[in-house]
């Protein structure tokens, strides 16, 4: 017993298998495609108003408020407390929605909502600490890959349940509760990481290529390995952690400081909180526009489908990313800006239209160049980073993002704010994106020409006798 616990702890492929299992359950949600019928219907009998400008801005609150402690809280308590958090959220969550009733409790579901996407940091971030780095690249699809699957079979089970079984939205959501539920006992059997990235280093960080190699090497040094003396360590008592976390949050500063000073890093950066922000505003409130469209109550609901589809075609276009053979330092501002105008004029027509399936359709080409981009974004930000500088960029980045979407949350949305309509939202998203397109065309064409200018420059110079 003892040398069968003694390998599962020392292999990789135990973590993986339970934490590949928690991600599957955690996104297999099959009512999660029809909350807003369920919510404006017999079940829950709220307005779309009430849906719109109450209830939902409630999420962007929450994961604002709790992002950036349970981004730090993550890695000092190594990972699993907060993925077993995340599980009693998600068992919350859908309590709430099955047997509350009223504004204020389903403002608490979105509360709970949004303490369970605040600590999704923790399901990558795990499985870091616990394999070694020859297996990232592995594990790391692995743990993509079964949550990509797990969306496609929720939205398609959910559709199917609705449509052939005619299943009652109540029931689409017990079945979300006992797939997170399941989840939650697959956290417990995970094994207790012994590193984090930051608290909890054993050895500094792997060098990385270019100038960020000694900067990144310098990351693991933090007061607490300063104090080789026992004598003297155990003097310092209480005040030797306090120092220790000091010196973490100093060393995440320098570290930003040190990444945003490239101009490259910041452009991909600016794109990433810019467009992520709107991404998720389109996502969170796109329901509200199919039910105006198509009311649940007297048409077909296709949701699931629509989801399904979206999520197979965002999958295929972040895998067509690694065959495309582009030099993105010359051409990735201006694919920013093409296809950042190609998500304007998607949700400009999902605002101009009033038919359904032009809808659905432009909600497909919206979330399609969207994946596509931000799988191109992701690779150029992590490319000449270490692990624990990417981690870092890629909390600060969706931080600055939640930031902009809490403005426009407030601004556009609220009821406290202008409270618009659902139609108008999606005007104002639609004009969002054609600026970062204008912002990034402005760029690019500024890229190409500098470029185009040095090397004239240059070939002038060399045939110069």
């Amino acid at each position: 017993m003892d040398c069968w616990k003694g390998a599962v702890s020392h292999s990789w492929i135990y973590p993986t298998v339970i934490i590949c299992a928690n991600g599957f359950f955690t996104t297999m949600r099959p009512s999660e495609s029809f909350l807003t019928p369920y919510l404006t219907g017999p079940d829950k009998n709220l307005t779309i108003e009430e849906v719109t400008n109450q209830i939902l801005p409630v999420w962007t609150y929450s994961y604002l408020a709790l992002l950036f402690p349970v981004f730090l809280l993550t890695d000092y308590v190594r990972y699993k407390p907060v993925l077993l958090l995340q599980g009693i959220s998600l068992i919350v969550t859908w309590l709430l929605l099955l047997f509350a009733h009223g504004v204020a409790a389903m403002q608490l579901v979105e509360f709970f909502y949004g303490m369970v996407t605040a600590t999704e940091v923790a399901y990558y971030a795990y499985i870091y600490s616990v394999v070694s780095t020859q297996h990232f690249q592995r594990v790391t699809s692995y743990c993509r890959s079964v949550t990509l699957v797990a969306a496609t079979v929720a939205a398609v089970l959910g559709q199917l349940l609705v449509s052939l079984a005619h299943v009652s939205y109540f029931y689409l959501n017990a079945i979300t509760l006992a797939s997170v539920s399941l989840a939650f006992l697959c956290a417990f059997f995970l094994p207790m990481p012994q590193r984090s990235m930051f608290f909890h280093r054993r050895d500094a960080p792997e060098p990385v290529p270019g100038p960020d190699k000694g900067l990144a090497a310098g990351g693991a040094h933090s007061p607490c390995h300063e104090e080789t003396n026992p004598d003297a360590a155990a003097g310092a008592g209480s005040a030797r952690p306090h120092r220790h976390m000091l010196g973490v949050l100093l060393q995440l500063g320098r570290d930003l400081r040190d990444c945003y000073g490239s101009r490259k890093l910041l452009c991909w950066s600016l794109w990433w909180a810019l467009a992520t922000a709107g991404f998720n505003q389109v996502v969170n409130y796109v329901q509200v526009l199919w039910d105006l469209r198509a009311p649940s109550h007297s048409s077909a609901v296709y949701n699931g489908a629509v989801e399904a589809i979206a999520t197979f075609l965002g999958s295929a276009t972040s895998m067509a990313v690694g065959y495309v053979k582009v030099n993105w330092d010359l051409s990735g501002e201006l694919a920013l800006a093409i296809f950042s105008a190609l998500d304007a004029g998607s949700l400009l027509l999902m605002h101009f239209t009033d038919n359904i399936w032009a809808c659905y359709a432009g909600y497909l080409a919206f979330k399609g160049c969207y994946m596509l981009l931000i799988t191109i974004a992701t690779f150029q930000i992590a490319v000449n980073l270490s692990m624990e500088r990417y981690a870092l960029m890629f909390g600060f980045n969706n931080f600055v993002a939640l930031v902009i979407q809490t403005i426009l949350t407030v601004v556009v949305v609220d009821s406290r704010g202008l409270g618009l309509d659902i139609s108008s939202q999606f005007l104002i998203y639609g004009s969002y994106f054609t600026v970062i397109a204008g912002i990034f065309l402005i760029r690019s064409m500024y890229t190409i020409i500098s470029i185009k200018c040095r090397n004239t420059s240059v070939a002038a110079e060399s045939t110069a006798p």
